[in-house]
């Protein structure tokens, strides 16, 4: 008998005889993998065309969903925000599946976002970033998708709940990860709605899932987490990782600076929304600290233990310290 995987790599020659009839690239079109993990990601090139084909894995996303995805990145193409975009294939779908050794899995062709990945970029580019990403909320404001809703249950509650049944230990860690879950739900509670925005969110925006070409020409890809809350969890989220790869105090509070001028230059941040700001960043961090916890099996397991954990926090506890955010453990009054 063949044994059962959870997981596999398809074979990235096949794949690209695969493209190559669906889509009507030529005959020497190549298609090559540069990363596996949660999805595994190929290179497509055909001449001097390039494109990005992403395999998701095994139950990670339904059908369903990475329809909704496909349709939040359609409409932001549409109103010309630079977005990597789904390919539809000859017969106009987008969607592909096939048979794996694990089961079905599904499978989309993306244009390739051109430029580069840079991650000390400067307080003019950040201005920029802050740009794009007020003209993405504007597009996005209102606009539901049909995937998760980004709540304190789904942010703090579950995760919370992966995360100690993953580490199963009452560790100084696993310990702040729960009084900070305490806390952040508490003040998710506070939250005056009318002064927050809702709408799609991509809830991932950093360095690494956008492409710079120049200071000015900003595209945005890989919107697998999107799905509806409050439009400031992705300047939230921007401000935590300039905070986390910008050691240097003074250059986070430049870059910060201009990012958010260029947002409002846009539209307005409201105060409320201002004041959320290092609470959801801390939330979203917990968020995806139960991700990894939740998908050891297919890219987390290399660094996902106690030492990650202690990192994790540590950046948790540094960001708490500069915004004075005051956790208290579980039962303290």
């Amino acid at each position: 008998m063949t044994f059962p995987v959870t997981e596999s790599t398809l074979s990235a020659f096949d794949l690209g005889k695969f493209v190559e009839k669906k889509y009507h690239l030529s005959s020497g079109t190549t298609c090559t993998l540069f990363r596996t993990g949660m999805n595994h990601s190929y290179q497509v090139t055909d001449g001097e065309s390039k494109f990005i084909l992403r395999v998701y894995t095994l139950n990670w996303r339904t059908q369903t969903e990475i329809a909704e995805e496909l349709r939040l990145l359609n409409h932001l193409k549409q109103h010309a925000i630079n977005v990597a975009f789904p390919i539809a294939d000859r017969e106009g779908h987008f969607i592909q599946s096939m048979n794996a050794p694990e089961g079905v899995r599904y499978c989309v062709l993306f244009s390739f976002a051109e430029g580069e990945k840079v991650s000390k970029f400067t307080a003019a580019t950040s201005y920029y970033i802050g740009q794009t990403m007020a003209r993405l909320h504007e597009v996005t404001r209102n606009f539901k998708v049909d995937r998760v809703n980004y709540n304190s249950k789904s942010l703090l509650v579950d995760p919370l709940i992966r995360t100690k049944a993953f580490f199963k230990n009452t560790s100084d860690e696993v310990k702040f990860v729960e009084s900070a879950t305490d806390y952040l739900k508490k003040e998710f509670d506070k939250v005056t709605l009318n002064d927050v925005r809702h709408g799609a969110i991509h809830l991932d925006i950093w360095f690494d899932n956008m492409h710079l070409k120049g200071e000015e020409n900003i595209t945005i890809f890989d919107f697998d987490f999107c799905g509806n809350g409050w439009l400031c969890c992705d300047i939230a989220y921007f401000t935590f990782q300039l905070f986390n790869t910008n050691p240097d105090e003074n250059d986070f509070k430049q870059k910060l600076e201009s990012f958010l001028k260029g947002y409002e230059k846009v539209t307005a941040i409201s105060e409320e929304e201002k004041r959320l700001l290092p609470i959801l960043g801390i939330a979203i961090f917990i968020f995806y600290l139960g991700v990894q916890c939740t998908t050891f099996d297919t890219w987390s397991n290399i660094f996902l233990n106690n030492d990650h954990l202690k990192r994790v926090v540590g950046t948790m506890k540094r960001w708490a310290d500069y915004n004075n955010l005051q956790f208290k453990p579980v039962g303290v009054i």
